[in-house]
């Protein structure tokens, strides 16, 4: 996390997460080496984010932790300049945290 990041102006509420999505969510490539570019379209597809920030009743992550979520259910904002977004907590289908230690066995 940036120092910036750190000292954001604002304070989540109840169960709010602020995540960023990193910068090379752009362009990807397929397992074969295809290059997949951005405008693809690709029916619910999940995304990973990084937790910026997180209301009081959040309990499944931490600042710090990557979580899985559907492009679908979120809400984008502006704070300090930069783009993030908002989520509810039931919103989120996965945590990825090195503290993880019950697994379902899954690699994701």
């Amino acid at each position: 996390m940036s120092d910036q990041t750190k000292r954001l102006p604002i304070k989540m509420l109840n169960d709010r997460l602020l995540v960023r999505i990193p910068q090379s969510e752009g362009e990807r490539r397929s397992s074969g080496g295809i290059l997949i570019p951005a405008t693809a379209q690709i029916s619910k597809r999940l995304v990973w984010a990084e937790v910026v920030a997180l209301g009081a009743n959040v309990r499944a992550a931490e600042a710090g932790d990557q979580v899985l979520f559907s492009p679908d259910d979120r809400y984008e904002v502006e704070v300090g300049g930069t783009d993030y977004i908002m989520l509810r907590e039931r919103d989120i289908h996965a945590v990825a945290a090195a503290r993880n230690e019950a697994s379902t066995g899954l690699y994701i």
